[in-house]
């Protein structure tokens, strides 16, 4: 039972300045572009969640020194396609999809066939997506529907390649990316909007990136095989983790939140576009462009009348991760709000369009539920006091996280299991939540 939450209690109001641990997606881009780069690389703030920690121990299995301190990590790169291929390699994803499809990206080259496997929720999502635009490269797979685990076997005659990436998401992009970095010539590729943050960073390195945007896609053109030098870098903090405290203290009574250099890159922020369509109240002082990316310190006072919404699906690549947090935003809301397109929800850890629908019916809130999309009927004067349980969910960490919010936001009695499930984004959501003096056991 040691492994349960238990919360019986709303959290009182606060007023709070903090800091967010630094941003995932940044964290294991840095560390695989530094392993590509020649000579000594460091980080700081860098994440030490399971999903980065998984990152460095796949690069030492590569012949790559890491050094790991709690002030940062360092990383000895050995230059494009310097990587040392032992026989019958395992690497283990663990629970990242952004780990387990960038890093396929960096293999098209290996000399020996190379398994990729992860955990049991990552081991339900598509593999094809990233697989095949990299077999174009010249790459060769093997798995069973798309899934891991996937033996890949490199190529000796790399080639650039056109890719059309429709899904909107960053990390098919993200790896053909990569692959094209260690290929000679030009990869193109169109590609549905979603986060930028591989293209910022190889352009902060310097490297012959291209982007041409308009309104619905973006044209990439990457040209590899250019020596990379290696790079300091300072991660900002997550704004998909700081959404949590964020939704908090909108939900929370006469509340007040600062976080101080989240990270705010444009495309990051849909959640505080939806915020400001909703009727809440967000302030972004101190913004500043920081080794290509936007940071700024972001506040946000509660919220006694929020409204529901009509949601553009042109946020939903901006604000993917954070959908479980509005969906409680629009279960207090006056009215219906909906939000379509979502598909790309249930691609995640747990499939997060259904279990939001989950979380709702238990909170006793009228929801519409199709194949990738929902309605949700909201209640202002929501206020639970029934027991309310949440098991089973893959060991999604932010089904958990949500779950959290929405006890010590709407009341009840909550037992919520796997809270060891924040070790994978987010290790000191807890520690963080105690030091807003919130009831928890």
């Amino acid at each position: 039972m040691r492994n349960i939450f238990k919360i019986t209690k709303k959290i009182e109001p606060f007023k709070k300045n903090i800091y967010i641990d630094g941003d995932k997606s940044l964290s294991i881009r840095w560390a695989l572009i530094a392993s590509q780069a020649i000579g000594k690389s460091r980080s700081y703030n860098l994440l030490k969640s399971e999903d980065v920690i998984n990152t460095l121990n796949c690069l030492k299995q590569l012949g790559i020194k890491v050094k790991l301190t709690k002030k940062y990590c360092e990383i000895i790169g050995r230059g494009l396609n310097g990587f040392k291929y032992k026989k019958n390699l395992i690497l283990d994803a663990g629970n990242s999809g952004t780990l387990g499809r960038l890093i396929l990206g960096l293999l098209i080259h290996a000399k020996t066939k190379i398994k990729i496997k992860g955990d049991k929720s990552l081991s339900k999502r598509d593999f094809s997506r990233v697989t095949e635009p990299l077999r174009k490269f010249g790459a060769n797979f093997k798995s069973h529907s798309g899934k891991l685990p996937i033996l890949i076997n490199g190529t000796n005659f790399a080639r650039p390649i056109k890719y059309h990436e429709k899904k909107g998401s960053a990390q098919c992009k993200s790896s053909v990316m990569l692959a094209a970095l260690n290929t000679k010539g030009t990869t193109i590729i169109k590609a549905k909007k979603s986060r930028n943050h591989t293209e910022l960073l190889l352009k902060f390195l310097g490297l012959p990136i291209t982007v041409s945007k308009n309104k619905k896609y973006d044209l990439i053109k990457v040209k590899g095989l250019k020596k990379i030098k290696s790079f300091n870098y300072s991660i900002p903090s997550d704004i998909s983790s700081g959404s949590f405290f964020l939704v908090l203290t909108a939900l929370s009574k006469k509340s007040e939140l600062t976080i101080k250099n989240m990270n705010i890159n444009p495309s990051r922020v849909g959640i505080l576009k939806i915020f400001k369509l909703m009727g809440i109240k967000i302030k972004i002082k101190n913004s500043k462009i920081y080794n290509g990316e936007k940071i700024g310190d972001v506040s946000i006072e509660s919220c006694k009348n929020i409204k529901a919404i009509n949601c553009p699906k042109t946020l939903n690549s901006y604000a993917i991760d954070e959908f479980l947090l509005i969906f409680l935003l629009a279960a207090k809301a006056k009215g219906i709000s909906y939000f379509k397109d979502l598909s790309e929800l249930n691609q995640k850890e747990s499939p997060r369009l259904i279990w939001g629908s989950k979380i709702l019916n238990k909170i006793g809130i009228k929801n519409i539920l199709n194949k990738d999309s929902i309605k949700i009927f909201g209640n202002p004067n929501l206020s639970l006091n029934k027991k309310i349980i949440i098991k089973d969910y893959l060991k999604d960490h932010r089904v958990f996280m949500t779950s959290v919010i929405a006890a010590l936001t709407f009341g009840g009695r909550w037992m919520i299991s796997d809270k060891d499930s924040i070790n994978t984004s987010f290790p000191s959501f807890i520690k963080i939540l105690k030091s807003f003096d919130a009831n928890i056991n």
